[in-house]
Order: structure tokens, then sequence, then C-alpha cells
């Protein structure tokens, strides 16, 4: 039933889309500005609610709860653990992003009084890209990861998104609400992951064009696309162990060289120094970045009534939570056999210092080729060059970068080649963690169901950028932002289910024991 109706509903949306992209559009349009108008600040309150949540878990007794039987080990060793959650959860967002968003923020500062391309605009960008995909980012994949993990491995329940409210639902997870809330899941993850399959095809589009000179339109993005999915379902045929793993080993050690390659290349003192520094930048004005909504926009006649925020942070946020169910699902079917306190540290950190590493090397190092302060009335011409990419062509930042390194062409298809594949791992993750919500078992489903799901994501991102052309980003974002709000307030509700399965817990049964002395070691 599960599968029918998610699988139905999608293709009456491609349908839909295809017949009426007009009307679809201006109401996907309108849905977005109500909801960011109305609701930013719920989106912003929340992700910090869930974030408190997860330190007390981890801290408190409950710390000691393994997430599976008592003798239960972890299947995957630390490093491959590792790489699995972060290629299926934001590889592609990074190559995307990693130039595009410390260049988009230095030279259009979005706090007030900050000049463009000084230093403190160049603080402030490093700050704001790690706020939006660092521990925040992270939280939101946890929280539901954590649910997941609890109910599935310690309650046998099945596969399904609606398993995690059992406290709260008891066997009406099994009935229509159950179900309603598993296909809700099922289509969010859909559109989450059809946005990043756009982003990272009109990435490699532009790789190419900077590369081999083609012209990096719609039908080069869609036939990328198709190339790509058909890789991703191979992925899927092969299975979790096999494929998925296989690839997220191969693409994060590749993403790993990447950055090596700029920190050695570029201005390595200057970016060990700014490594060091990021820490202290992004720490210090966290605070008040996780807690800052915007409230003064409504005080500008030239506003639209939310300011900056509602087209960079909600839209993460909103975008972000359409992955939780697939990212949650995925981490806790890797993540088995380990304790509450190991799963909520390693899955919040090891990703976030990752993250905070990769825009410390690529972030300053655009921003000192596009010129800081007054370094850049020296640079003549060649300053600005990047901020003028960006402008141009968000998917071309990354490209431009390399432009400013040596062996350009062999970077820039390296490049390509890391995008590729994290765009395989992201789709082919994602596939079988929607044929679990539909089987709701961890066994792979038939193999046709499998490879339905593949395509489907294909399908959906090649009619979104087909049918908005030029318009495409803008109109995933739109897209994502109103199926988004639904996603949100279904990960809200699996903080009440944790706490009551948490009180439920005979801790004495499930604590590790008396905690050694030294000498004992």
């Amino acid at each position: 039933m599960i599968f029918l109706v998610s699988a139905a509903l999608t293709l009456i949306f491609v349908i839909v889309l295809v017949i009426a992209p007009g009307p679809i559009g201006t109401a996907f349009e309108n849905g977005r500005a109500w909801i960011v108008t109305n609701l930013g600040w719920f989106f912003i309150l929340g992700v910090n609610v869930w974030l408190g949540f997860l330190i007390w878990a981890a801290a408190s007794r409950h710390g000691h709860i393994r997430l599976g039987k008592r003798d239960s080990q972890p299947e995957y060793s630390n490093l491959s653990w590792f790489t699995m959650l972060f290629a299926g959860g934001i590889g592609t967002v990074l190559m995307f992003w990693g130039v595009a968003e410390p260049i988009s923020h230095f030279s259009e500062p979005p706090l007030p009084g900050v000049e463009p391309y000084t230093q403190q605009a160049a603080r402030d960008a490093i700050a704001i890209s790690i706020y939006h995909l660092g521990l925040h980012t992270w939280t939101i994949f946890t929280l539901p990861g954590l649910a997941f993990a609890y109910f599935i491995h310690r309650y046998d329940l099945p596969v399904r998104v609606s398993s995690v409210f059992y406290p709260l639902l008891r066997e009406r997870i099994h009935g229509p609400i159950g179900k309603t809330i598993d296909i809700a899941a099922v289509l969010g993850t859909l559109f989450g992951v059809a946005v990043s399959l756009g982003l990272g095809s009109s990435q490699i589009a532009a790789g190419l064009s900077a590369l081999f000179g083609v012209n990096d339109g719609v039908p080069l993005t869609v036939a990328i696309l198709a190339v790509l999915t058909a890789v991703a379902v191979a992925s899927i045929v092969a299975g979790l162990d096999k494929g998925v793993k296989l690839l997220s080993n191969l693409n994060i050690g590749m993403a790993v060289i990447l950055m090596f390659f700029v920190l050695f290349a570029g201005s390595t003192l200057f970016l060990l120094r700014g490594i060091v520094e990021t820490f202290g930048i992004y720490f210090s004005n966290l605070p008040r970045l996780a807690f800052w909504n915007d409230m003064l926009a409504n005080n500008d006649p030239n506003g639209e009534g939310w300011g900056w925020q509602g087209g960079w942070t909600v839209f993460y946020w909103a975008w972000t939570v359409t992955w939780s169910p697939f990212i949650g699902i995925f981490v806790a079917r890797i993540s088995k056999g380990r304790t509450i306190r190991e799963f909520v540290f390693g899955v919040l950190l090891a990703p976030s210092l990752f993250t905070l590493i990769w825009f410390a090397i690529f972030g300053w190092q655009a921003m000192q080729f596009d010129g800081i302060g007054v370094v850049r009335e020296q640079m003549g011409e060649s300053a600005g060059a990047l901020s003028r990419a960006v402008a141009e062509s968000v998917p071309l930042a990354m490209f431009a970068f390399f432009e400013n390194l040596p062996l350009v062409q062999l970077v820039q298809g390296f490049a390509i080649v890391i995008v590729a594949i994290f765009f395989a791992t992201s789709s082919d993750s994602a596939s079988l963690v929607i044929d679990m919500l539909c089987t709701g078992t961890e066994e792979p489903g038939p193999v046709r169901q499998r490879v339905f799901w593949g395509v489907s994501e294909g399908l959906v991102a090649a009619m979104l950028i087909v049918l908005a052309g030029e318009m495409g980003l803008e109109a995933l974002q739109q897209v994502i932002t109103v199926v988004g709000l639904p996603i949100f307030c279904l990960v809200f509700m699996m903080i009440p289910s944790l706490i009551k399965g948490f009180y439920l817990e005979d801790i004495d049964h499930v604590t590790i024991g008396r905690r050694p002395k030294l000498t004992e070691f």
C-alpha cells in the first residue's frame, strides 16, 4: 500500500507538472512565500531545540543505552561508518557550495553594517557557511537517525518512519495514520534527493562547460542526470554492502585528496592559519547566528517581509529536513550496536569537523583569490573574478576557483568525477532507504522496486529542471521549502516519542557497569 500510493502520487505529480507547469509553479511560489514569512522563525527555533535535546540525551544516563540488543556490536568500522554517513549525506552539497556560499556572503554581506570584500565580511562569510552546513545540518540528520535506530533496533519495529511514534500511537502505526506518515516521508525524501540531484547535475554541466567549452544548458544537464541515474541504479542493484559502501569509501577518499591539493597548491601557510582561526570564528559567532531571525527586515520598505534568511537559512533547513528520513534510516541501518552517546557525538561532531576544515580551506582560499580588504586594490583586473563568476553562475563557482591553481584541466576533471560519484551515492542510498520505508524491513526489496525509485528521483529532478529552464535553482528552492514543512513537524514530534521511550527503559539492565578506576586499565 505504501509503495503503490507513493508511486502513484509521484507519477501524478510529474504528469500534472508537464500538463500545467504554470499553475503548479505559482502554487509552490506562493506557498514558499507564506511559509518563509510566517514560519521562518519556527524552522530556526526548531533546529536549536533539537540540538539541545540531542546533547541532553547523550550526556544523560540514557546515553549508555545500546541501539540494539545488549550484546550487539557495531557492524562497520569507525572509518567506514563515517564515510558512508557522510557520502550519503551532504557530500554533493559541499562540492556545490564550498566556494559559492562563502563568496556569495563575502560579496553581499547579510549582516547589517558590514561592507563587502572587507576582512569582517570574510569572517562572517566563513561563519555563516559553516553554520548552514555544520553542526545544525547534522542535528537535522542525527535526531531522526537516533529515533529510527532506537525504535527499530530495540523494539524490533518495521523500518518505517511511523515506527518512531510507537510510544504515542501504539498499534495505530500499522493503520491509516501510520501509512500516511510513511507516504509523506517517502515523498519528502524523493523531492529532497531530487533537489540535490538537480544541483549536482547542473554543477557537472558547468564543469564540462569549463573543461570542454560545451553549452551547459538544460539538454546537457538532463543528459547528465540520465547517465548518472543509470550508474546509481547499478549500485542499487548491487546493494548496501557492495555498491554503496564501495562508492562511499571511494568518493570521500577522492574528496580528501582534492582538499589536500588545494591546501598545498594554494596559500598553504595562510590556509593553515585560517583552519585554526576558523574554529574560533565559528564557535564565537554560533550563538548569534543560531538564534538570528532577521526580525528587523520587516522595517525595510524594500524588503520581502522576511529578509535574507528566507532564501538561505530557512531554505537550508527545509531542504535538509526532507533528507532526514532518508539519512536517518540510512545512518540507523549502519549504526546498529552503538550506544546513544557514541551515536549522537559521532554523527554530530565528525562530519561537522570535516565540514569546518573544508570551508576553511576552500572558502578562505577563494576569498583570497577574489581579494580581501586593502589587498584587493592592488590586484587590478583579477580582483573580483570569483565574485563575478558566482554572480553569473553558482554551479560554475568551483570550476572558476580551480582556474587559479595549477593543473587546471586535470583538477577540474577530477572534481567532475567526485561530484558524479557523490551524485551516485546520494541517489543509490536514497533509493535503498525509500525501498526500506515501503517494505518495512532492512532486507532489500525486489530489484524492480529499488530501480523504480532510482529512476523516479532522476525523473522528478529532470522535470523540475526542464520546466523551470533558467530558473531551475529557484524552482527547486520553492518546491523543497513547501515539502519540507510537514516533514519538519514530523521530526519535531520524534522528541516526545523518544523521551517516553527513554523513561520506559530499565536503566539498570542497559548500563555498561561501574566506571573502572585508572589503575585497572
